[in-house]
């Protein structure tokens, strides 16, 4: 179950932002992204870096706000970040011993979904379901 449900928590979340149209969904995806990179900073598990992390989250967040990719990159730099904090003990929420790993498995599921161009996956399901029923 460690694993599963994170991996459903990130397909959840692919499917509640397909429901933003665009280039609305983009934009927000960015912001969110941005707003992960700093949920460490608050533990300060890896004291000063946590400030130099923030950093680097929010210039690719910045770039995220007109490229997929660039909100990908940072999917995958959070999951990195998760992995360190999972490893030091110091887990993104204090009273979840496993938070961090959880984190860790379930951002490169939207990184994956980011990289594909972050296309509303209601639209595809509404397609797909339209034609089989044709």
């Amino acid at each position: 179950m460690m694993i599963i449900a994170p991996l459903l928590v990130g397909l959840v979340y692919v499917v509640l932002m397909s429901l933003i149209h665009e280039p609305h969904r983009r934009r927000f995806n960015a912001i969110m992204v941005a707003g992960a990179g700093a949920a460490y900073l608050s533990g300060g598990g890896l004291g000063i870096w946590e400030f130099a992390f923030t950093a680097v989250m929010t210039y690719v967040a910045y770039r995220g706000l007109e490229s997929w990719t660039f909100i990908g990159i940072a999917w995958l730099l959070h999951t990195g970040w998760d992995v360190v904090h999972h490893l030091k003990g110091a887990p993104i929420i204090p009273f979840a011993e496993h938070s961090s790993f959880g984190c860790a498995i379930c951002d490169p599921v939207i990184a994956i979904w980011c990289f594909a161009g972050g296309r509303s996956m209601t639209d595809f399901i509404r397609t797909r379901v339209g034609r089989w029923a044709d």
